[in-house]
């Protein structure tokens, strides 16, 4: 069936919103045991999922309410890839079909209604560079060359550029300042979160854009959770020494530590000026949904990517 339809993801009531034949199909699909009951796995009542022609994508409702700017995390399902990059696998770096990849970038587009030449790459490499793009950066990393190399973050004023960056446990960050129309994405890993790439984000947007922290709002898309990320005494030390807070936000389970990435960005923001109440965490663990997210460690490194993409429109 095709439907172009959202339903939150509520546990307090289930709320869902669509058309009624969907309904029906959703709680057949929820009785035979299929991979839509998130209502029963996600609490968080601010996160929506699209199904448009099959194509499955998280959007937030505290961006949804600006009409004027696009945004969307992709889920694994509803593309066309294979094997261990079934189904929408957004990597082009991987030993995935240039034309799945391919394809599956078109049915995205065509769901949340940008142009595949609008989109600008990112170049990952887990460090805290951010690249300001304009409009002579459209269709860089995925229809033309790019020269956007080492950058695990992006940011414009300019509309009809969409930035993509990429993910597979690692935390995606939206960040939207809707007074002076500015946005980011980030991909903050763990290397990123210890060097606060989120917060060097934010600086570009007021140095280059004139932001006030108090106006800019945020995302924390899913990511892998404090309950599934692990790491070793040899990352710790790194979180040890470069986020004075950092000691809260971790403990010891056996031999290793688990550590809550998610709350150390947000630590950072506020204390970057940001307002609490302006940011949102999702609490989506990709590890442990990895039915429904490509998750590096959930899979053992077999995995696709996952993209974040947000444009003015």
């Amino acid at each position: 069936m095709v439907y172009d339809i959202l339903f939150y993801i509520d546990t307090h009531g289930h709320k869902i919103k669509g058309s009624i034949v969907y309904l029906i199909d959703f709680y057949v699909y929820c009785i035979l045991g299929g991979k839509h009951t998130l209502n029963h796995r996600f609490s968080n009542n601010g996160v929506v999922l699209k199904e448009y022609n099959g194509v499955e994508l998280l959007q937030f409702n505290k961006f949804l309410k600006y009409n004027n700017i696009t945004h969307c995390f992709t889920t694994r399902n509803g593309g066309v890839s294979k094997s261990e990059y079934q189904s929408l696998n957004m990597a082009f770096n991987k030993s995935d079909d240039r034309k799945n990849v391919e394809e599956n970038y078109k049915r995205v587009a065509k769901s949340i209604d940008i142009d595949i030449k609008n989109m600008v790459f990112s170049n990952q490499v887990h460090d805290s560079k951010i690249r300001v793009v304009n409009e002579d950066d459209r269709g860089k990393g995925i229809i033309r060359e790019s020269d956007i190399i080492g950058f695990d973050g992006l940011v414009t004023n300019v509309k009809n550029v969409a930035l993509v960056t990429f993910y597979a446990d690692c935390v995606p960050v939206f960040l939207f300042d809707p007074v002076k129309t500015v946005i980011s994405l980030v991909h903050s890993g763990w290397r990123g979160t210890v060097k606060n790439i989120s917060v060097e984000a934010v600086k570009l947007m007021k140095e280059e854009y004139g932001s006030i922290e108090s106006n800019i709002e945020v995302i924390i898309g899913p990511s892998i959770g404090r309950c599934c990320f692990e790491v070793e005494d040899d990352a710790l030390k790194e979180f040890e020494k470069n986020a004075y807070w950092s000691e809260l936000l971790y403990n010891k389970d056996g031999i290793k530590w688990k550590v809550d990435l998610q709350s150390l960005i947000i630590k950072s923001l506020i204390y970057q000026g940001l307002r609490d109440e302006n940011i949102f965490n999702c609490k989506i663990c990709t590890k442990c949904n990895k039915d429904m997210f490509f998750s590096h460690r959930g899979h053992k490194g077999k995995t696709g990517t996952l993209a974040a993409i947000m444009q003015i429109n």
